[in-house]
């Protein structure tokens, strides 16, 4: 034969009859197989091949050895029976000392089979896997996820969605990152291997999504078993972009009700309404406990919906009460605690959304906003709206790498921030807070000296004060809040803060 018979390939194959090692070499490879009932009944000249006995074997360790002498000595490599995991350390020591491949079968006939697809009849085995995928696809499938493990039930081998960046969804087994690697995605078909991986792969004719694949993968699969596969792949692959396209359809509709669910409820300002509270319960969105938004908007154009399932993706690494849902051109959501997460949680939180962006960034051209930890319904309409203006921000941040978080707002983005809502007095007041204490003092000279463009006298004259004692004022509020007075932009910023606080 041409073609040699491998043991990894039996081993991989998904009827080889319950084949498993007992001793010997733990890979070997036959010209042949030879199947009888009984060792006598074997040819004299071995010639390299397998011998599969469908016979049980004497129970007997010394004719347990005789058997493994008498088969290798015929010139077998490699025997096939069953019991033979029941074989004693001593026999099996003797098939190692010996370099026969010492194999347990449950069901020979089956090996046989098996065997004769591998070197006889590839066209058979092909047609065995594409009446396992016909089969697998005539079953009515939940998703795209549902449908795969279908495929790899049925087929025996393990099934991946791929993209250049990775695997997207797998069933039966792991693709090693190896034997992604090695898949070439120009081609229609392609069959990859890196180290004993292989996988055998076609291009999903996906008019939403390019650059994808569907590819059966293994260990130890033989040229005709990989040839078999990707012809299997080939009739999967209109099944799989189907299915691809009808949950997509499903996403676009259930993000559209997400969105308008989100939209009534900011629209309530955090008052009671029985029915939007009944529909954000279907969705699993809790109003109780304590909420941390974002929001993800375009800095040019984005795909909102792509956004969605990138941001949705990487919320499942994140380990908190997690929800998302498209808003206008970008993405809003928030994470959930039932308890008050201390500031550390907090900022671990801020951390991971921070990764999030800086991985969304990678395919989409975004800037992001995160709110403050917030409580109950209203404390998520405010978490969400921070998140809103903290992602106007980020749009102009690129010192911030386009990520803003309204706790850690400065002056001059509290500028960017003056729009007349509801999220640019509470900020003002926390800036200006250190300037509250004694009366208030700190607050009313610095008020009166933006107000009188930064003039030591005359703020004086306004206030009745001495020169010294307003400089002294100034200077210390300076110092209070961290701020550089001599920049016009910050004078501006800190006067509009000390108005909004005061009107």
């Amino acid at each position: 034969m041409s073609e040699q018979l491998r043991l990894s390939a039996l081993l991989a194959h998904p009827a080889n009859g319950g084949l498993r090692v007992v001793a010997g070499p733990g890979d070997a490879a036959w010209s042949d197989v030879v199947i009888e009932t009984a060792e006598a009944e074997l040819p004299a000249a071995g010639g390299d091949r397998l011998a599969i006995l469908t016979a049980p074997p004497p129970g007997t360790p010394w004719q347990q050895d005789a058997l493994v002498r008498r088969t290798r000595d015929r010139g077998f490599r490699a025997l096939a029976v069953p019991n033979a995991d029941g074989f004693g350390a001593g026999t099996r020591t003797l098939a190692g000392r010996l370099h026969l491949a010492l194999l347990h079968v449950d069901k020979p006939m089956v090996l046989a089979k098996a065997c004769w697809q591998l070197l006889e009849a590839r066209d058979a085995l092909t047609l065995s896997y594409v009446r396992k995928v016909a089969q697998s696809i005539e079953y009515h499938a939940d998703g795209l996820a549902d449908l795969l493990r279908h495929l790899s039930s049925s087929v025996g081998h393990g099934i991946a969605l791929v993209d250049t960046e990775g695997v997207l969804l797998e069933s039966g087994g792991h693709l090693d990152a190896a034997v992604h690697s090695a898949i070439d995605f120009a081609p229609w078909v392609d069959v990859a291997r890196a180290g004993t991986g292989t996988a055998a792969s076609v291009r999903v004719d996906s008019p939403s999504r390019a650059g994808l694949r569907i590819a059966f993968f293994g260990d130890g699969l033989s040229d005709p078993q990989l040839s078999a596969l990707a012809v299997a792949a080939e009739v999967a692959m209109p099944a799989v972009a189907a299915r691809i396209l009808i949950d997509e359809v499903a996403e676009v509709s259930d993000a559209s009700v997400s969105s308008a669910v989100l939209r009534d409820f900011v629209d309530l300002r955090g008052a009671a309404d029985p029915e939007v509270e009944r529909r954000m319960l279907e969705r699993g969105w809790r109003t109780t406990g304590y909420h941390l938004a974002f929001r993800v908007i375009g800095r040019s154009r984005v795909d909102t919906f792509q956004l969605l399932r990138f941001v949705t993706h990487e919320l499942g690494a994140i380990a908190a009460d997690s929800h998302a849902t498209t808003s206008g051109r970008g993405v809003s959501g928030w994470l959930t605690f039932t308890e008050p997460p201390t500031a550390q949680q907090v900022e671990l939180h801020v951390t991971s959304l921070r990764e999030l962006h800086i991985a969304a960034r990678r395919d989409f051209n975004v800037a992001t906003g995160v709110g403050s930890i917030e409580a109950g319904a209203l404390g998520l309409t405010t978490s969400l709206s921070e998140a809103s203006d903290a992602a106007r921000i980020a749009v102009d941040r690129s010192t911030t790498g386009w990520f803003v978080r309204v706790d850690g707002l400065g002056l001059e983005q509290l500028l960017l921030a003056w729009t007349g809502n509801d999220t640019f007095v509470p900020a003002a007041k926390s800036l200006l807070a250190p300037l509250q204490s004694g009366g208030g003092e700190l607050l009313t000279t610095l008020s009166a000296y933006l107000d009188h463009e930064s003039g030591i006298a005359a703020t004086a004259a306004a206030l009745g004060l001495h020169r010294n004692t307003v400089a002294t004022r100034v200077q210390r509020a300076q110092e209070l809040l961290g701020v550089d007075m001599a920049d016009p932009e910050v004078r501006l910023a800190l006067h509009l803060a000390c108005r909004a606080v005061r009107s």
